[in-house]
């Protein structure tokens, strides 16, 4: 007889691939716990970042993101989840619960593919070669995140110049910004053992020189240079509200067009912190064909054979999941 709901195992091994999702400067700004057969997703309020992300939205952005690679996990492990999206109203933090149920059929091929780029995907600073033409992107990327309540916007390279001053006008806002300053470089440059982005997974100086839509980290010492100007197709993704919500729906496509992308050879680097101004925020939202609201943008494009930059640690299980005694 199958199980009815996964043993504590298959939920530590799920939890672990969900903790590969991306967070705002690795912050993994989440906490599970699995009791009888029902999994608690909550953001972490002690991992917010203040001066970064006051409103707490690139929080629940990277929540989202986890949220769907566990979900991801499951499939492929042989489970399928179904999702109450804050259950709690009077508990913000409180963001999904989990329940779990077998389908009428195994696992497909493409979802062991998108198991396997949770393991392969890291967030690549550097400039990109255009899109292989060879590889391309999945064609019902727009239909997969409409799932979510999310539209995906991909931006022509005539927005080029457009995005580049809402890099600028962001970079602007934060020059001398103390309080940001020194989140950033605290998370960002050196090596930590379990979250933060160190500096092997930062692009150097002349790497940076070449992208004109990013945030501005710490030089790094990524292990390859390319000598050419960022070519990446940059995507945004956007959703009717701006609540938290809006927020966790617009984290899970997010991860999925990550997976997507990644599964297809792709390299990737998600944006959230040019959507937190208004300036800036309008200037990207004047760039979309309807009315909707700029939650992240994504590049895509290729690194073709360059050596990988170094992936973020992530903290150990025991930090992130707590699963209650069974009950005799």
């Amino acid at each position: 007889m199958e199980p009815t709901v996964p043993d504590d195992d298959l939920i530590r091994i799920a939890v672990e691939l969900a903790c590969r999702a991306p967070s705002v400067h690795n912050t993994q700004p989440w906490r599970l716990r699995y009791d009888c057969g029902v999994l608690d997703l909550c953001a972490d309020p002690g991992r917010r970042l203040a001066a970064t992300d006051p409103a707490g939205r690139q929080l629940v952005v990277s929540c989202g993101a986890a949220l769907h690679h566990l979900s991801t996990a499951l499939t492929a492990l042989g489970w399928l989840t179904d999702i109450r999206r804050h259950p709690d109203r009077a508990n913000p933090n409180y963001l999904a619960q989990i329940r779990f149920h077998h389908g009428t059929r195994g696992p497909q091929p493409h979802d062991f593919d998108l198991l396997t780029a949770i393991r392969l995907r890291y967030s690549d600073r550097r400039p990109f070669d255009p899109v292989d033409p060879n590889l391309p992107l999945a064609a019902s990327l727009k239909d997969l995140v409409r799932q979510y309540g999310v539209r995906l916007t991909i931006l022509p390279r005539s927005a080029r110049p457009t995005l580049a001053t809402a890099t600028e006008l962001t970079g602007a806002a934060r020059r001398f910004d103390t309080a940001y300053q020194s989140e950033l470089y605290w998370w960002a440059g050196h090596s930590l053992p379990e979250d933060g982005i160190p500096l092997e997974a930062l692009a150097t100086a002349d790497n940076q020189a070449q992208v004109d839509i990013g945030r501005r980290f710490p030089t790094g010492s990524d292990s390859s240079s390319i000598l050419h100007p960022d070519q990446a197709t940059v995507v945004v993704l956007s959703t009717n509200g701006d609540d938290r919500g809006a927020w966790l729906r617009a984290g899970e496509a997010l991860s999925h067009v990550l997976l997507e992308a990644t599964a297809t050879g792709h390299a990737t680097c998600p944006l959230t912190h040019m959507t937190e101004f208004a300036q800036s925020r309008s200037l990207i939202g004047s760039l979309l064909p309807d009315s909707g609201v700029p939650q992240a943008l994504i590049r895509i494009g290729s690194a073709n054979e360059k050596d990988s930059p170094r992936q973020t640690p992530r903290r150990p299980i025991e930090s992130v999941l707590t699963i209650a005694p069974r009950r005799s």
